[in-house]
């Protein structure tokens, strides 16, 4: 038996008595909007597509950052004519998903990490071939696929410095866990490190795939229509903002208009349900405020606009020049910036980062992105920017190079894995 294998054969019984817990825990999140009440039988296990004839690689991404991060690896896959199941466990990344899965690709929700529900699953779908996305270590998904064979490797990984240190508590179990992958790709050194002395035996930088995930779409006649409608207006976005950023960016827009007294504020929320509520609070606050979800555009009387819809970021980043990153001025981590940056938007951000550490780092060294530290930094950065177009071109194009220089995960890891791919397709190579 493995080192740590008794934490987690703990771990799995335990989950198995909680079964009855599991689905009633799945019909809370339904009625809390947080389940699709038409498959919510995927997150205990039922299949909701047959299963494709021949090889079939599992990829797995948790929610829209890590999805989105492995659908160039999907395409290749599929490419090389080898089936793919994506799952994701949230709504929200199954819609965005559902837009973008290439011919030969299949959307799943995960299943909840129960025995039953696993085995329902694996019983199903029968993968040759499982691959994780970042940091997703679930302990019966691990073993199940280990107790069948099927290969399991770990892409685009990523673990944090407080995550480590929580494994570390319980160093055994981690080891047990790790010593399952068959390999792990890490983004960075750092994430290699850590999770090789976690005990993963086999471990390599690749990159992070995000750098070469393609920028979001936008359908070019919305683009084209808004922007013309927003001709001579001064616009910046706060993104993926959450809790407590709001209000900041309603204080900024009272703050610059003014100075520019047709600013358009855009606020995109991480949780598009919050549409209503952030709203609320900006006409509270004496602004004009609109939301796309209930179909109003950002006409000339709409101080604050919010975009509270799902997959349409690349609409809104290609109509701001300037973008400030949510999740940063709050102790949140920060959001993924690569998107807006390989847009072109000047970015700006929190001291809040560490969930991206090294990209906001490149990103700032490239003088592509400004940090701030309060709203008040943050106004004044705007003010500065929203008056020298110039500079926010610059700031542009210097994001731009500093994504692209860091680019190239892709490709390191289609040849990283290629002998598993040999494998899967009986020795004919891609």
């Amino acid at each position: 038996m493995k080192r740590g294998s008794s934490l987690l054969t703990s771990y799995r019984i335990g989950v198995s008595l909680l079964t009855p817990a599991a689905s009633g825990l799945l019909l809370w999140r339904r009625g809390k909007g947080k389940e699709d009440p038409t498959r919510l039988g995927e997150r205990r296990g039922h299949a909701g597509r047959a299963r494709p004839d021949g090889p079939l690689a599992w990829l797995h991404g948790a929610s829209i950052g890590e999805t989105l991060a492995i659908l160039p690896l999907v395409e290749r896959l599929t490419r090389r004519g080898v089936s793919v199941l994506v799952t994701s466990g949230t709504r929200t990344s199954a819609q965005l998903v559902a837009r973008r899965l290439p011919p030969g690709a299949i959307h799943q929700f995960v299943p909840l990490d129960v025995p039953l529900f696993i085995r329902r699953f694996l019983d199903h779908w029968q993968p040759d071939l499982a691959l994780f996305a970042e940091s997703e270590l679930w302990p019966n998904f691990v073993h199940a696929l280990d107790r069948r064979g099927v290969p399991l490797i770990l892409v685009n990984g990523r673990l944090s410095e407080r995550s480590f240190r929580r494994w570390m508590r319980a160093p055994k179990a981690a080891e047990a866990l790790l010593s399952r992958f068959a390999f792990c790709l890490a983004q960075s050194p750092a994430d290699a490190e850590r999770l090789a002395r976690l005990g993963a035996p086999r471990v390599a930088v690749a990159g992070n795939l995000k750098f070469d995930s393609p920028a979001p779409p936008a359908d070019p006649r919305t683009v084209a229509s808004l922007q013309a409608l927003t001709a001579g207006r001064p616009i910046w976005m706060a993104a993926s903002t959450h809790p407590g950023e709001e209000e900041i960016a309603i204080a900024v827009h009272r703050a610059l208009a003014k100075r520019y007294p047709s600013l358009l504020t855009i606020v995109a929320p991480r949780h598009p349900d919050r549409g209503p509520e952030i709203a609320a609070m900006a006409q509270e606050s004496g602004l004009a405020a609109a939301r796309r979800a209930d179909g109003m555009q950002p006409d000339r009387a709409i101080d604050l606009y919010v975009a509270d819809t799902i997959g349409e970021l690349g609409l809104f980043y290609r109509l701001s020049p300037v973008v400030f990153m949510g999740g940063s001025l709050v102790p949140h981590g920060g959001q993924n910036p690569i998107e807006p940056a390989k847009l072109g938007g000047a970015i700006l951000h929190g001291p809040h980062v560490h969930n991206f550490t090294d990209v906001y780092a490149a990103i700032d060294r490239a003088r592509g992105a400004l940090p701030v530290n309060d709203a008040r930094a943050l106004a004044g950065a705007l003010s500065e920017l929203l008056s020298d177009p110039g500079r926010m071109r610059t700031m542009g194009r210097a994001g731009i190079g500093a994504v692209e220089a860091l680019g190239g995960a892709l490709e390191r890891t289609i040849r990283a894995i290629d002998p598993f791919l040999v494998d899967l397709r009986g020795g004919a190579s891609g």
